[in-house]
């Protein structure tokens, strides 16, 4: 009896196996193709290696890379484009299932957030406004590009940057970005965007004080009051060599 039993198992294995592979969209498919894949719905193999899944390799045999964004599997110009920027041309590797899916209703696509810009060439990387639109606050309006600085790649939040760590921004100073960084360049900064500081003053008033390494401001202050020294020449050094030693120096004279 068992014996029987194990020959109808076995027999019905086989059938099994034989219809996976003959009728795969009816025995294991998970759901609908998108409408652009329909015509594939029972070419299983034309995405799906035999018990390996969807293969790049095979995505790439109708969508060629430099043609994605700009024309259909056909040939065909697209008029109006599904992304603004045909990125695709700039990968360095044809890792289609590494970012596309199928089978998911109507969320066709992996979730957003999920793009490994490792992806991308380097020299792309550096250009984030040319997928991403820019945000709409205050802050960013005055930025173009230089994301990296304060963003990551991996995500968007947390931004890294905090301004007060190197400079405070009181109501006198939280002017427009440029004024201190020219060009959108936020690696460098001048504080002689304001009509009040000039070269020659801001050296005079440092001499007088004893001290002669003054050109990186933000070493010394912290925000815009004349007392809130730090560094090397915080309020332990600088007062003393300034305020105190000019005081002895009128003593003396």
């Amino acid at each position: 009896m068992s014996r029987i039993v194990k020959i109808i198992l076995a027999i019905n294995l086989i059938v099994f196996t034989v219809l996976v592979f003959v009728y795969p969209n009816l025995m294991v498919g998970p759901g609908k193709l998108i409408p652009g894949h329909k015509t594939l719905e029972t070419d299983c193999f034309a995405c799906h290696a035999p018990l390996t899944g969807a293969q790049s390799a095979r995505c790439v045999t109708c969508h060629k890379p430099a043609e994605i964004g700009r024309l259909t599997t056909k040939g065909l110009p697209i008029p109006k484009p599904l992304t603004s920027t045909p990125f695709h041309q700039n990968l360095v590797s044809e890792d289609c299932v590494a970012c596309h899916s199928d089978h998911a209703g109507v969320k066709r696509f992996r979730p957003q957030g999920h793009f490994n810009h490792d992806l991308l060439k380097k020299e792309t990387r550096e250009i984030c406004q040319d997928c991403h639109k820019a945000p709409a606050d205050p802050l960013h309006k005055q930025i173009t590009g230089n994301c990296k600085q304060c963003h990551s790649l991996d995500k968007w939040k947390p931004a890294t940057f905090d301004h007060d760590k190197y400079f405070q921004l009181d109501r006198d100073h939280n002017k427009g970005c440029v004024t201190c960084h020219v060009r959108n360049d936020y690696s460098r900064y001048t504080c002689y965007g304001c009509h009040e500081h000039t070269t020659e003053n801001i050296r005079r008033k440092h001499v007088e004080e004893g001290i002669r390494d003054y050109d990186n401001c933000v070493e010394c202050h912290l925000s815009a009051k004349e007392d809130d020294i730090r560094g090397k020449h915080g309020k332990s050094e600088g007062n003393r060599e300034g305020k105190s030693g000019r005081k002895e120096r009128d003593e003396h004279d």
